[in-house]
């Protein structure tokens, strides 16, 4: 560790904590930017403790304090870091491309001042917000918390996934977060924004760990939202108190639809974001010349160029050489037995200052059930199938956003009623089309709250 390295202390119940085991954070080159205080797991239990003993603070308190947050989250020095020189480190640590974490930026601060605004929205309509309403003389629902201390393990894919999160705040829980070790940064400087803001240490903590503590946090908090992958489905899916934030496998279908008209939509959706999101499409089903539009689509985005990721220009993710290696390397052996339109060869570039700018990929399968339509990775990565109707909606399933170019009105009931397809956009949209008033992967508050009968004289 050297004094140039930037701190990122845990924030617990006493303040700062600087702890002897410090992990460093790298940037793409390998060159340590930051050390991260890795709390132990008797630390974690006294903060959430603490967060479990403390008041929320007035409902009005908490939502002034949060657009204080995220003005400051967008606009302020914070911990020494002003708001360029934290996007460029964010940049340069995660590999993404320093426009998108600008645009990150000004979510965040928007989803901060709307807090309260978009976690309401989730309300029955038939329930009131405080007990103390006129309403409940007569016996009302009243929206009330499931618990107290909602704990949070936060990706490092995008900075964008902070701005959910604050909405817990607006509903009273205390928060605990837990960063990723990816990608730090940006939750160090919104949980020091929102305590310079009104939420004193007994609200929320900053608690990084190693895997060995981490799930601790989630035994001790009443609720818990995680992200990761299919292991982290597997290992927590199951249990109720856990929000599963997994992978998306969004997917656009083409039914009866000439896909030239539609081309400018399935390139967005493959790479806006850098192909990073949830959100982005993964797998392209039509029913009418799956050859010429997997053709179409790999022309297209061939021409996206490498550069590093703090290039005002750059719209490719970057990873270490090392890692995106491996990334590498499993997509080719998972796409054995498909025709690569595109990226066949490989999909690193190496970029200028260290690291691989994670190319573009297209692949064509020959069926609508081919296990490859599936696999979702982290840069713009799709893949092509045929499908006809007797092929019926099982490869549509599992989808967090399916975009269904049809006129089929038969087709989209089935779409809309199955449960494991959480979003469907009819018509021309693209598949990373979001507004906070309405639900990404069902409201955040539908699993925090719940509604209880009051009845008062």
């Amino acid at each position: 560790m050297t004094a140039e390295l930037i701190e990122f202390d845990a924030l617990g119940p006493s303040g700062p904590y600087r702890s002897r085991h410090r992990l460093p954070i790298t940037d793409l080159a390998g060159v340590p930017l930051a050390a991260l205080s890795l709390v132990p797991s008797l630390y974690v239990h006294r903060a959430i403790a603490a967060l479990r003993a403390a008041e929320p603070l007035p409902a009005a308190d908490r939502l002034a304090a949060l657009a204080r947050a995220g003005e400051a989250f967008a606009t302020e020095t914070i911990g020494g870091l002003s708001v360029d020189a934290y996007v460029h480190a964010v940049s340069r640590i995660s590999g993404m491309p320093i426009q998108i974490v600008r645009h990150a930026t000004e979510t965040t601060r928007r989803a901060l001042l709307d807090a309260g605004r978009d976690a309401r929205q989730a309300r029955p309509v038939a329930s009131v917000d405080d007990w103390h309403d006129p309403a409940t003389r007569g016996g009302r629902a009243v929206w009330t918390r499931r618990g107290e201390v909602f704990a949070v393990h936060a990706s490092g894919n995008h900075p964008g996934v902070h701005a959910l999160w604050p909405q817990a705040l607006a509903l009273g829980y205390r928060v605990a977060v837990r960063p990723s070790r990816r990608e730090p940064l940006t939750a160090h400087r919104l949980i020091t924004a929102l305590r310079a803001a009104g939420f004193g240490p007994d609200q929320i903590a900053y608690l990084p760990t190693d895997h060995t503590v981490a799930d601790e946090i989630i035994s001790a908090a009443d609720l818990s939202m995680v992200y990761g992958g299919d292991d982290v489905v597997a290992k927590y899916g199951a249990d109720p108190t856990v929000l599963v934030q997994g992978p998306g496998r969004s997917k656009i279908l083409l039914a009866g639809e000439d896909w030239h008209q539609h081309l400018d939509t399935l390139v967005d959706s493959i790479g806006d974001e850098g192909g990073t999101a949830c959100v982005n499409a993964t797998a392209v089903f039509t029913d009418t010349d799956p050859d010429g539009l997997a053709a179409a689509l790999a022309e297209r985005l061939a021409t996206i160029p490498t550069l590093p990721p703090e290039d005002d220009r750059a719209a490719l993710p970057c990873q270490p050489t090392k890692q995106a290696a491996a990334l590498e390397r499993f997509l080719l052996d998972h796409a054995a037995g498909t025709t690569p339109r595109l990226g066949g060869a490989g999909i690193t570039d190496p970029v200028a200052g260290g690291g691989v700018a994670l190319r573009p990929a297209v692949f064509q399968v020959d069926r609508a059930d081919a296990a490859q339509t599936g696999i979702e990775l982290g840069f713009p990565c799709v893949w092509v199938a045929p499908w006809s109707p007797a092929d019926g909606i099982g490869p549509l399933r599992n989808s967090l956003v399916l975009t269904a170019l049809t006129h089929d009105e038969r087709l989209l009931d089935q779409l809309v009623d199955d449960p494991t397809i959480r979003n469907v956009y009819v018509g021309d949209h693209p598949t990373y089309w979001m507004r906070p008033d309405v639900p990404h992967d069902g409201y955040l508050g539908e699993f925090l709250m719940r509604t209880k009968t009051v009845l008062r004289d």
